[in-house]
């Protein structure tokens, strides 16, 4: 299982998804576009969704527990890019086009929250 750190939250998905999400995050920075990212909450975080906005100032982090990159698929990547650029963002998929479930390790730091 790797991880993505983003804004004081560690988020879990499996190593392969997470190769691919790091191409497609990666080009989508690199062009300076920002975009919204989603994927299904494990159950352990009441099986919901969770939406991020990236843009190229965001801080992200990538860790892998392995340390062979896996064999990265191109039609996936054609799939996760062309949702990174519509206007629902990129939704997570799996190779098979199930949405992707992942599981945060933390919370974001109570001084990102906002009063209600």
């Amino acid at each position: 299982m790797g991880s993505i750190r983003y804004d004081g939250l560690t988020i879990h998905f499996d190593e392969r998804l997470l190769a691919h999400m790091q191409v497609v995050i990666v080009q989508k920075i690199m062009r300076d576009e920002s975009f919204l990212m989603s994927w299904k909450n494990g159950t352990s975080a009441g099986d919901g969704r969770t939406a991020i906005w990236i843009a190229p100032s965001t801080r992200l982090t990538f860790s892998f527990e392995e340390s062979e990159m896996p064999d990265l698929d191109d039609e996936w990547l054609q799939r996760l890019g062309e949702s990174a650029n519509a206007n629902t963002g990129m939704i997570l998929t799996e190779q098979d086009g199930s949405l992707a479930r992942a599981e945060a390790a933390d919370t974001p730091y109570p001084g990102n929250l906002r009063d209600s």
